[in-house]
C-alpha cells in the first residue's frame, strides 16, 4: 500500500484529509489510494466524500486519502508525478498544457459535462461579451485557472497588455465588489471584470450587503458571461490517472473499481444533497451551510444529467476545448492521441443503476446572508 509521496505545489503545503471507510472490516485489507483534489474541500467534491461516507470504496476494497487543492496547489502537477496521487481532479486544458509539457496524464472519466466559468462585471460597466474586455481591467486567477478567460479574449481578437489589462485576482470577487464606482488605472485592488465559478465566487458575490441599499446583491445589478453560451466554455472536472501507473498489473482494475465507487458516490449527493452538505463540512470546508448548500445544488446541475452515464466524455465538448484552447494560444497543437480514453468508464457504468440523471430537476434554493 502506498504511505507517502513527494508533492508539487507552487509555495505551499499539500494538506492531507482522510476518508474514512467507516463500513469496513478491520479484518478485510484495502488497496489504499490517493485523490488530488481541484480545490480546497468543500462539495465540489461531495460525491467522492459520500463514496468514503456510504461505503462505496469499501466495497471495492479501497481505502481513499484525498489531498486537498487550493490556493498555491497545481493538481496537475502534483499529479504527474511517478510518486504521486493515483487518481487527480483537474481541469481539461490545464492537464493538456501538462501533457505538452511532458506529462502522462491520462483522462479516465469527465464529471462535469457543462463549464461552469462565468465572467462577471456591474451592469453598467456594458461587458457583455469578452470582446468587452477591451480597455479594462480583466481578473483572472493564476496556477492554470485563468486559461478559459484569456482564450476568450484571444479569441475576440484582444492582445493582454496591449488590448486590456490583465489582474490576477484574489480567489473572492472583493476586487470587482471595489470597482462599483468604477475602476482608476492605477488601482491594483479593483477590476472591471471578475472571474467566478457559478458554485462559488457567484455565490458569494450574491451572499454579500450592497452597502448602498442595506441589501444582499442582486443578479440583475450585473452582466454576466457565461463561456458555455458563446460556444468557448472549456471542460473541467475530469478524473485523470497516470499512464505509467495504469500500465501496471492490476491498475486498471483498480481504476475501474475507484471510478464505480465514485459514481455512486455522486448518485447519492443527486438523491440527498443535504447530506452531501454535511460530509462538506465534516471535511472541515471554510464555507457555511447555506454556501455549501448552493454549491451542492449547483455541481449536481453540472453532472447531471449524463445521457451517456455519468462520467462519460461528450467527444464534442472535448473538441470545443481543444478548438478553444488551439485559437486561443492555449495549446500549441492538438493533443496526441490518447490523451483520454473511454473504456473505463464504461466498464465502471457496467450493471449500475440510474446513473444518467435524465429525470433529475434542478431544485431552487435560496441564497443567505454570508453563506451561513
Amino acid at each position: 500500500m502506498k504511505r507517502s509521496h513527494r508533492f508539487v505545489a507552487l509555495g505551499g503545503a499539500v494538506t492531507l484529509t482522510l476518508a474514512a471507510c467507516t463500513s469496513a472490516s478491520p479484518s478485510v485489507s484495502l488497496t489504499e489510494v490517493e485523490l488530488q483534489l481541484q480545490w480546497l474541500d468543500q462539495a465540489q467534491f461531495s460525491g467522492y466524500y459520500a463514496a468514503a461516507e456510504q461505503g462505496y470504496y469499501a466495497a471495492e476494497g479501497l481505502e481513499v486519502k484525498f489531498l486537498s487543492g487550493g490556493g498555491t496547489v497545481s493538481p496537475q502537477e502534483v499529479g504527474s508525478q511517478p510518486d504521486g496521487p493515483e487518481f487527480t481532479i483537474a481541469w481539461v486544458p490545464k492537464v493538456l498544457q501538462a501533457r505538452e509539457a511532458g506529462s502522462d496524464l491520462v483522462q479516465i472519466a469527465q464529471m462535469f459535462q457543462e463549464a461552469p466559468t462565468l465572467s462577471v462585471s456591474w451592469k453598467d460597466a456594458g461587458i457583455t461579451s469578452p470582446a468587452d474586455f477591451e480597455g479594462k481591467r480583466v481578473g483572472a486567477w493564476p496556477f492554470g485557472n485563468e486559461l478559459e478567460v484569456l482564450a476568450a479574449a484571444t479569441l475576440a481578437g484582444l492582445t493582454q497588455g496591449t488590448d486590456y489589462t490583465r489582474v490576477e485576482q484574489d480567489f473572492d470577487m472583493s476586487e470587482l465588489i471595489a470597482a462599483q464606482d468604477g475602476c482608476a488605472a492605477s488601482d491594483t485592488d479593483c477590476v472591471d471584470v471578475a472571474e467566478a465559478m457559478v458554485y462559488n465566487e457567484w455565490a458569494q458575490l450574491l451572499e454579500a450587503t450592497d452597502p448602498a441599499t442595506g441589501e444582499l446583491y442582486q443578479p440583475e445589478q450585473f452582466n454576466v458571461i457565461n463561456y458555455n453560451d458563446i460556444g468557448v466554455a472549456m471542460l473541467q472536472d475530469a478524473l485523470w490517472a497516470r499512464a505509467a501507473w495504469l500500465a501496471e498489473d492490476g491498475n486498471e482494475d483498480v481504476a475501474t473499481k475507484f471510478l464505480r465507487a465514485s459514481f455512486k458516490g455522486w448518485i447519492y449527493c443527486r438523491e440527498n444533497p443535504d447530506d452531501c452538505v454535511q460530509y462538506a463540512l465534516d471535511h472541515g470546508s471554510v464555507w457555511g451551510r447555506g454556501h455549501l448548500t448552493w454549491m451542492m445544488n449547483e455541481v449536481n446541475a453540472l453532472i447531471w444529467p449524463s445521457p451517456d452515464g455519468i462520467g462519460v466524455l461528450d467527444t464534442d465538448k472535448w473538441a470545443q476545448t481543444i478548438d478553444t484552447a488551439t485559437a486561443g494560444a492555449i495549446l500549441t497543437a492538438e493533443p496526441a492521441e490518447g490523451a483520454y480514453r473511454l473504456d473505463l468508464t464504461e466498464a465502471a457504468l457496467d450493471g449500475l443503476d440510474d446513473a444518467t440523471g435524465t429525470d433529475w430537476v434542478k431544485p431552487t434554493v435560496e441564497i443567505t446572508e454570508g453563506g451561513e
